[in-house]
């Protein structure tokens, strides 16, 4: 588990790199704002359709050679694009092929990674090793974005590309020396024969994948957990978290701040969430009912944050914003990878993955136009309120449906009385 969270960090830290300098790069080529967010819309589009699929793969074939084909795919995209760069033949046109194949092979590689890093700790350790993922993945984002400006300036645009490239490579070099955990074997074992027998079944019948594929959904959709789990992200990620965009709005406008003044917000963010991630590395037993608890005191203090009548008390909310979004993705996120059983665990991460590609893409552009009839203040105090009362009517949706028990009265005879409760 140290080596591969070793290897996570080099790898998302060669990843932030490349997308930040990806985004100066199509800036340099066009000129346009609006191509720059067109490439990372194609980039992400691949997962809406493909998620599905991506996650029956990872429950088909084995987790660390999927793992380890989909690293080094990685691998030479990055390699591929550094050298046009260095070449200077990349055009706009090409990027963005090259930045949908990369999008279609990460369908199958994140969940085959973040699988994979459960496999190598105990069942009753998985909630940990996920807010230790969240922790490297914070830490290894204030690397890339810190390291990219540093790497532009001395070695080009193109060392960027061939970085991550190594760091890919780095991760598949580590993979074949990885030691799945005495349980994850034997979980392993058991999602193969489930594997193989459902594999015997529809042989004569159907499509493999198209069945494989139907699972996935069918499981996702029988599950109130994983339901209720999405609808709480979902909401959350429309109408709060996109602080990114609601917080510079808010800081360069009506708080009359500068870049400078963003920069620290954005640095007390990543810092609140790398404080978030260890918090929610101590999770033995999150539930969507701690997800759901998290995302209204996330909505009450973004409410706050929209009220806040100067910078320093902006910065002195932002904190505790980001580490009760952090906890909460950490506790979500355990939900959805433990809920499954062993055999199914890819293909709902792949159901989840096209979710939230849908949020990822509609989100922000549904918060700008809030921004735009209600001002930064407005969009960060009508979502935290929607947030809010949305998750409270849920809770009480959701308790008037809990069952009454049927009481049996003493004097009844036993034959009566089972008959009335049934």
């Amino acid at each position: 588990m140290r080596w591969w969270s070793v290897a996570n960090f080099v790898s998302n830290a060669g990843t932030w790199m490349q997308l930040t300098v990806q985004n100066l790069l199509v800036l340099q080529i066009t000129g346009s704002a609006a191509a720059t967010g067109l490439s990372m819309s194609v980039q992400a589009a691949p997962a809406l359709l493909m998620s599905v699929l991506g996650g029956a793969a990872v429950d088909r074939w084995p987790r660390k050679l999927t793992a380890a084909v989909s690293q080094a795919l990685l691998a030479v995209i990055a390699f591929t694009t550094a050298t046009l760069v260095a070449l200077d033949r990349l055009d706009m046109t090409t990027l963005m092929v090259l930045a949908a194949v990369t999008g279609m092979v990460a369908t199958v590689d994140n969940p085959a990674c973040a699988l994979l890093g459960n496999d190598l700790v105990p069942a009753e350790d998985v909630p940990s090793a996920i807010g230790v993922g969240a922790l490297v993945f914070n830490a290894g984002r204030l690397a890339g974005a810190a390291l990219a400006g540093v790497t532009v300036g001395f070695l080009g645009t193109a060392a960027a590309y061939f970085a991550n490239g190594f760091s890919f490579l780095f991760v598949t070099a580590v993979i074949p020396f990885l030691r799945p955990a005495a349980g994850a074997v034997r979980q392993a074992a058991v999602r193969q024969a489930a594997v193989r027998q459902a594999a015997v079944g529809r042989a004569a019948r159907r499509p493999a994948s198209a069945t494989s594929v139907r699972e996935g959904l069918a499981f996702f959709a029988r599950r109130p957990r994983l339901l209720a789990l999405a609808a709480v992200t979902g909401i959350s990620a429309v109408f709060g978290r996109n602080y990114g965009l609601t917080l510079a709005v808010l800081v360069t406008g009506p708080l009359a701040g500068g870049a400078g003044a963003f920069g620290t917000v954005s640095t007390v963010l990543a810092a609140g969430g790398i404080v978030g991630a260890v918090l929610g590395a101590r999770l033995r037993r999150p539930s969507v009912r701690l997800v759901g608890a998290l995302a209204a005191t996330g909505a009450l203090l973004q409410i706050a944050a929209g009220l806040s009548p100067s910078l320093a008390m902006l910065v002195a909310l932002v904190l505790p914003m980001a580490v009760v979004e952090s906890v909460s993705d950490t506790a979500g996120t355990a939900v959805l990878q433990t809920d499954p059983p062993a055999h199914l665990r890819g293909r709902v991460l792949g159901v989840w993955g096209s979710i939230g590609t849908v949020w990822s893409l509609g989100g922000p552009p549904a918060l700008g136009l809030l921004m735009e009839l209600a001002g930064p203040r407005g969009a960060l105090i009508t979502g935290g309120a929607v947030i809010a009362l949305s998750l409270a009517s849920g809770h009480l949706l959701h308790r008037r449906r809990v069952t009454t028990p049927v009481a049996l009265t003493k004097d009844a005879a036993p034959q009566e009385a089972l008959q009335t409760a049934a």
